[in-house]
């Protein structure tokens, strides 16, 4: 090659380069008139309404209920035509009710306690029992414990038996509960992490399926006393639950969808979980996912032109207690997963936005690189960060080898508000919670409008490295959402 025809060569290859790290003007337009939508519009109003008007919403409770045909209607007004209520089914419907528990004599003092999710109400009177606390949760230990445990109430010491991780140890927590109820143990308790007697929210296992004995949470500060008074004497403790159970339960996910101009048989999808937990009103756990959700299909249908693909908006049920929803949606469509382009999931509060997580994906890493670069870092979202979860309802897709993407927000402090009754719409830093809805507006365009796809799906042994990796392989499949 002469001199001449490298100076050619090399100014393409510049030429070439550049093109690929530029968006086009036209991009830059739509990206600047989406973001301009999302700081002047009316999201804050819209979580105002959801998480004032509707409160915590348990999946499949009244309030969910309601919530799921308000955003439909929410969605319908903004224009979109394609809305739809899309069923799926829970093993049983649960809504909470009251709880009392209290030390007995010598020892006596009230309790800060509330039921553990997907709990049944006790008896009639109650359940009374010596306290007896469970450090290990492996079948051989309850098994040798198994004398010891009749007509107990046994504590979990979550500290120690999730001191590695959630991850590997929660078939087996979800395998403990009928070893102790064969034992003879009365019920169960789990202790908060929280000072103040602060409790968080939540359910034990996975899925939506009734506990086999009545649990309940008991505060941090309450089970520290517990601990020190066994070590003087045996503690004896009574508690009631009078929950709602309904058995199998139908719920329904949110589905709206824009239909793409050109390449409309291809989609993305924009998802985040309409339902929360019950001690607040859901405001950022995921009220500001849905609202992001919610005010991105606004923004796009105000456009008058939709992309060359077709966008998918969707809210679920069920998130909280396994992804249920998104899951039951994949099974669902699994026909159609083959034509789905990329997937964006938003559930990680109203924190200052940092980028995108993309699943340890190198390959969409690279693909997102310029849309990070020239789109999102002016408004304060152009990192990727490699991280692997399966913590909200991007895993179900990522399952299926579709390049997913979940909003990656600084979440100092969320766990201040997740799952406790301080989780409510003054809390929302509303700069940072438009600019998540702007960063999720401008790569849903970008990758919906774009003639390529933003990266390959990957096969079954790829994403099989990618949950190993993470140690969600054993846990995965022992839920049935994974098969090796």
């Amino acid at each position: 090659m002469n001199l001449r025809h490298a100076q050619i060569v090399l100014s393409i290859f510049m030429s070439v380069s550049l093109v690929s790290a530029e968006p086009s003007a036209q991009l830059k337009e739509t990206s600047d008139r989406l973001a301009n939508s999302i700081y002047t519009g009316p999201a804050m109003r819209t979580l105002r309404e959801l998480s004032d008007g509707f409160g915590g919403r348990v999946t499949g409770s009244a309030a969910y209920n309601r919530a799921a045909e308000w955003a439909a209607a929410q969605f319908r007004s903004y224009g979109v035509q394609n809305v739809r209520l899309e069923p799926f089914k829970i093993e049983n419907g649960w809504v909470r009710g009251t709880a009392h528990g209290e030390l007995l004599p010598p020892v006596a003092r009230p309790l800060h306690m509330e039921s553990l999710g997907w709990s049944a109400s006790t008896p009639p009177g109650g359940v009374k029992g010596e306290v007896i606390i469970l450090d290990d949760v492996a079948p051989e230990h309850i098994k040798e414990m198994a004398p010891k445990l009749k007509g107990k109430i046994v504590f979990y010491d979550v500290a120690k038996i999730f001191a590695d991780g959630w991850v590997k140890v929660l078939p087996a927590v979800d395998a403990s509960f009928q070893l102790l109820k064969n034992a003879g143990a009365v019920a169960i308790a789990f202790p908060d992490s929280d000072r103040s007697n602060v409790l968080n929210a939540s359910a034990p296992s996975w899925g939506a399926s009734l506990l086999v004995l009545p649990g309940v949470q008991v505060g941090m500060e309450d089970f520290k006393f517990i601990r020190r008074s066994l070590e003087k004497a045996p503690v004896t403790m009574q508690f009631t639950l009078e929950n709602t159970t309904t058995g199998a339960a139908q719920v329904n996910n949110v589905i709206a969808e824009i239909r793409g101009s050109e390449q409309s048989d291809e989609w993305i999808l924009i998802g985040a979980h309409l339902d929360s937990w019950d001690y607040g009103s859901g405001a950022q756990d995921n009220g500001t996912g849905t609202v992001m959700v919610m005010d991105v299909a606004r923004a796009i249908a105000s456009l008058g032109k939709p992309p060359r693909r077709s966008i998918r908006f969707a809210l679920w049920g069920g998130e909280e207690e396994g992804l249920l929803g998104s899951y039951a949606y994949t099974q669902t469509h699994l026909a159609e997963m083959g034509k789905c382009v990329a997937v964006l999931n938003t559930d990680n509060g109203s924190g200052h936005p940092k980028g995108w997580k993309v699943e340890s994906r190198k390959d969409l890493q690279e693909a997102m690189q310029p849309i990070s670069d020239s789109l999102l870092k002016d408004i304060g979202g152009g990192g990727l960060s490699q991280q692997i979860t399966y913590d909200t309802d991007h895993g179900p897709f990522m399952l299926q080898g579709i390049p997913s993407l979940d909003l990656w927000v600084d979440m100092t402090h969320y766990t201040e508000v997740h799952h406790k009754s301080s989780d409510t719409f003054d809390k929302v830093d509303p700069i940072d919670f438009k600019a998540g809805a702007a960063i999720v507006a401008v790569t849903a365009w970008a990758i919906a409008d774009d003639p390529k796809a933003i990266a390959p799906h990957i096969d079954h042994a790829a994403v099989a490295q990618i949950l190993k990796k993470a140690d969600l392989d054993m846990l995965l499949t022992s839920i049935g959402q994974w098969k090796p």
